[in-house]
């Protein structure tokens, strides 16, 4: 019989650690796996947690750019109501026609709430340079209107056209072009290329509704239109390129174009203002104006300047033949003031119940106390000196320029063709009713940007918004000044 071996005494540890030391190479492949899939869980749990963070943070801060954005819609709104105020006081306190004053109203950086906003204006007495910003209310009536291109009793499509081609950059195609949109009668020369435009469309034969029109005309492409100014605030900005490298804004013929200007052909009380077109002996009712404001003897002395005097009166039963009845004519109120003889003081206190228009309103005039030497050129017939030396007369003596009469001054004996041409036809006047008020506005911390241009008419009587167009597209407008003071104020915060 074979002996039963017995198993030696085993050491349960012992063996335990002699399994362990033959199978730890696979025990430490499944364990580094273990680790490297746990790794890769956090590392997409930690992105899933970053991604949507960040999604959050950009969320957060779209929805505050659309807070401000609100904040800013709601400053232009503001803005509406503060310029509709201002002129609305102005009309109560009897100065309607007036161009506000800068110091009586404001207009940089405006609080509304939290949001601020700014009125972009024009300096029509200095040139621009790079950056310098102008605030303001900006005078339509300091621009040439489009529409007087139609032919009326004062102003030939002729007239019209010889002013207009001495704009800077305006050329002989866009001038014909904006003659042929304005004729009722559809056949001017430019009326076949609108047809031919991918759509076609037809020429207006009208009168133009908004200067915007411009784009539609032969010859309007856009360097010709805004120039160097490519979002329309009146500077050069950093980012414009200075095409003539002279260091200053050149900017395209919308600069200086309106279709909004016009007058109530009454006076401020409602009254008929009085017609001198054409007058007779005893000058009718300019005599009963010159003898309600001046001495008897003074007013009897303006007539006879005039040509005007009173016929002496013929005895009863006498066969003494009459004297003719003279008749005398005025193209404008300035041609009257300069054959006169009065005094500037003296003009002052009539001219504005003058008119040559028998109309409910007077049209296109251009207010010389607001334009730009450039208009002024145009009206002279691109006299360039003699606009530049109304420019002068008028900083140097902003006291004086109450009427029409103070251009005698400026232009004394050095300028007698301009003279004749500002007198040779109803071009200019002192009053205005219809101005733009350009509103930009920012929300809280600097942001949402909205710039929407307005423009009120109060040739009614009341203040009426007869333009709104939202420029925001056009980008940043408000210098780079401003943006450099905003930043400022963040970083101080």
């Amino acid at each position: 019989m074979r002996p039963v071996l017995k198993p030696a005494n085993r050491n349960p540890a012992s063996e335990s650690a002699s399994r362990m030391l033959w199978q730890g190479p696979r025990f430490a492949r499944q364990g580094g796996s273990v680790l490297v899939i746990v790794l890769w869980i956090a590392f997409g749990l930690v992105s899933l947690a970053l991604y949507f963070a960040n999604s959050m943070n950009f969320e957060l801060r779209a929805s505050d750019n659309r807070v401000c954005a609100q904040a800013a819609d709601q400053a232009i709104d503001g803005a509406e109501r503060y310029i509709n105020y201002l002129l609305t006081t102005q009309i109560a306190n009897g100065s309607n026609g007036v161009f506000p004053i800068l110091s009586d109203y404001q207009c940089r950086q405006v609080p509304v709430g939290d949001a601020h906003f700014w009125l972009i204006g024009r300096d029509t007495n200095n040139p621009v340079g790079p950056g310098q910003m102008c605030f303001g209310l900006v005078d339509e009536a300091s621009k040439i209107n489009l529409n007087m291109g139609a032919s009326n009793s004062f102003y030939t499509s002729d007239q019209f056209s010889n002013q207009i081609i001495w704009l800077p950059r305006m050329t002989v195609n866009l001038t014909q072009a904006i003659l042929d949109w304005v004729n009722t009668n559809g056949n001017g020369p430019t009326a076949t290329y609108y047809s031919m435009q991918q759509p076609a469309y037809q020429c207006k034969c009208d009168l133009f509704e908004s200067v915007d029109e411009l784009r539609l005309l032969y010859g309007a492409d856009m360097d010709t239109l805004v120039g160097e100014d490519i979002n329309r605030n009146g500077i050069l900005d950093p980012n414009e390129t200075d095409e003539n490298q002279n260091n200053m804004l050149d900017p395209g013929v919308l600069e200086y174009f309106t279709v909004y200007t016009r007058e109530p052909n009454t006076n401020s009380d409602g009254s008929a203002k009085v017609n001198i077109s054409s007058l007779t002996s005893g000058g009718g009712a300019l005599g009963s104006l010159l003898q309600t404001n001046f001495a008897a003897d003074r007013a009897t002395q303006i007539l006879g300047n005039l040509g005007l005097q009173s016929a002496p009166r013929r005895p009863p039963g006498s066969s003494q033949t009459p004297t003719p009845t003279a008749t005398v004519t005025f193209k404008s109120p300035l041609a009257l003031y300069v054959k006169s003889g009065m005094t500037s003081t003296e003009f002052a206190l009539i001219a504005t119940n003058l008119t040559v228009s028998s109309g409910a309103t007077i049209d296109g005039r251009v207010n010389v106390n607001t334009a730009s030497a450039v208009v002024l050129a145009c009206l002279l017939g691109g006299d360039t000196g003699a606009a530049q030396q109304l420019v002068s007369y008028r900083q140097s003596n902003p006291s004086s320029l109450t009427s029409t009469a103070w251009i005698i001054d400026a232009l004394g004996q050095s300028y007698p063709d301009a003279l004749t041409a500002l007198a040779s036809g109803d071009y200019i006047t002192t009053q205005s009713y219809q101005y733009t008020a350009d509103i930009a506005a920012l929300g809280p911390y600097g942001r949402g940007y909205r710039r929407v241009k307005f423009i009120f008419d109060t040739s009614s009587g009341t203040p009426r918004i007869v333009y709104r167009q939202d420029l925001t597209h056009l980008g940043w407008a408000l210098g780079k000044e401003v943006r450099q003071n905003l930043l400022l104020a963040k970083e101080t915060r």
